[in-house]
């Protein structure tokens, strides 16, 4: 837009100065009249080059300071900043008052086996014994020559009949014959007169004999080659089993199942059940942390006066079996049958 604008000013500008040089060319004495009517605008002449870009012009005065404008809205959250840093370590405290002592904990576990020694120095190498004679090997014989392949000899004479051979062996057995037909069922006999009622017997006596025992805590962790005292009897109607000597004691002859569960803590395990002081069968449990739990049991036949008790086998590294209100270690045992 600007550049035919600039255009139509400049044709005005040299029209009024063609105009002005007219009127100074005609005389003085001719009289001006009036200016005529405007003539039609020109065409548009073609747009001039883009002109090059003018210097820079020297830096404006500052402008004076504007009024406050509104107070804006408050802007978003920002990230959180760096921690800043640890201020200074305050004084330490007064010591607080000691504290009730608690109830002991259960005993800790067994400890790791040490390291093993050093491996002892190689002993030296013996002499060795001396070489035995080797024995002579004895000379081959000498391959005899082989011999001429004779002449097939002419048939000889028929010989005179011998005697009779023995009698062959007894044949096979001949196959069955044919199966005879069923004979007519008989008659059916008349029912016979029913007996009289007899006396009522009377109810024969069971035989009984049963016990269960438990460890408690005074109990728990017992002596080695001794019987374990499980002195919380659950049941021991016919008093055949002693909790103040942890026995139990044969009244009726017959064959018994015996059996026990056992918790394992901090130790080892190795039990062994006791017959008269024979032993029966072996438990062996190795303590890896926490608590552990091993059983057995067997039958026996038992005769009246026979003893049956529980005991840690070897030493006092193998009796880890633990009670508590929480963990169970139980005896038990009852009559099958009598004999």
């Amino acid at each position: 837009m600007l550049c035919p604008r600039l255009i139509c000013t400049l044709f005005l500008v040299v029209l009024v100065n063609a105009a002005e040089q007219s009127a100074s060319d005609k005389s003085p004495g001719c009289v001006c009249g009036h200016p005529g009517i405007p003539g039609d605008p020109g065409h548009n002449g073609m747009p001039g080059r883009d002109g090059r870009d003018g210097a820079r012009g020297d830096k404006g005065d500052r402008g004076d300071i504007g009024t406050c404008g509104d107070v804006g809205k408050p802007g978003l959250k920002g990230d959180k900043g760096d921690s800043g840093i640890a201020g200074i370590t305050g004084p330490k405290g007064k010591r607080g008052d000691t504290g009730e002592r608690g109830p002991p904990g259960k005993m800790g576990p067994q400890g790791f086996a040490g390291p093993l020694g050093l491996k002892g120095q190689k002993g030296e190498l013996g002499i060795p014994g001396p070489q035995g004679i080797k024995g002579d090997v004895g000379p081959v014989g000498p391959e005899g020559p082989q011999g001429d392949i004779g002449n097939k000899g002419d048939k000889g004479i028929q010989g005179p009949l011998g005697p009779p051979g023995r009698p062959g062996p007894k044949g096979e057995i001949g196959q069955p014959g044919n199966k005879g037909s069923i004979g007519v069922r008989g008659e059916r006999g008349s029912k016979g007169d029913m007996g009289e009622q007899g006396p009522k017997g009377d109810m024969p006596e069971i035989p009984k004999s049963a016990f269960s025992a438990r460890l408690s805590d005074s109990t728990k962790l017992p002596a080695a080659n001794a019987p374990i005292r499980f002195d919380r009897v659950l049941y021991n109607s016919q008093g055949h089993y002693d909790p103040e000597t942890g026995r139990f004691t044969c009244a009726i002859r017959g064959a018994y199942f015996f059996t026990y569960h056992i918790t394992v803590f901090s130790r080892n395990v190795k039990v062994v059940l006791m017959k008269n002081g024979q032993r029966v069968i072996y438990t062996m449990d190795s303590y890896q942390g926490g608590e552990d739990q091993a059983s057995g049991g067997t039958v026996l036949e038992l005769e009246v006066g026979d003893k049956v008790w529980l005991q840690v086998a070897d030493r006092q590294l193998y009796n880890g079996l633990y009670a508590d209100d929480d963990d169970d270690t139980v005896f038990s045992g009852f009559l099958l049958f009598a004999s």
